[in-house]
């Protein structure tokens, strides 16, 4: 039995359609569910300082498990009924230097 137990999410992967008529490749969002992904709000301290740097109202962190290999950069996610957009850099971690089943922290907001 395991402490901590993530939960599943689901992550909009963006796959290369082809390109537009200015050569520039196109996407089309694929949702991918991702299990064991651990979800938590930040305290007020995070969401005040990252507000101030970036504009961005953060709102919850993600800690993404070691085995997972999809881009979390800009990324769109649901869990909890709504949508979410990342916002910044994904932290991430030697796997062997991380105690426990995860690696990444990715931060999201609110996404409209």
């Amino acid at each position: 039995m395991a402490f901590l137990q993530g939960m599943t999410v689901t992550l909009y992967d963006r796959v290369k359609t082809g390109v537009d008529a200015l050569n520039r490749p196109t996407y089309d969002q694929v949702p991918v569910q991702v299990d064991n992904v651990l979800v938590y709000p930040v305290g007020t301290g995070d969401i005040t300082s990252d507000t101030d740097l970036s504009g961005k109202h953060i709102r919850y962190a993600l800690c993404i498990p070691k085995e997972d290999d999809h881009a979390w950069h800009g990324t769109d996610v649901e869990f909890f009924g709504e949508r979410w957009h990342t916002v910044g850099v994904p932290e991430i971690w030697l796997p062997d230097l991380a105690p426990l089943g995860w690696n990444k922290r990715v931060t999201v907001e609110r996404y409209e």
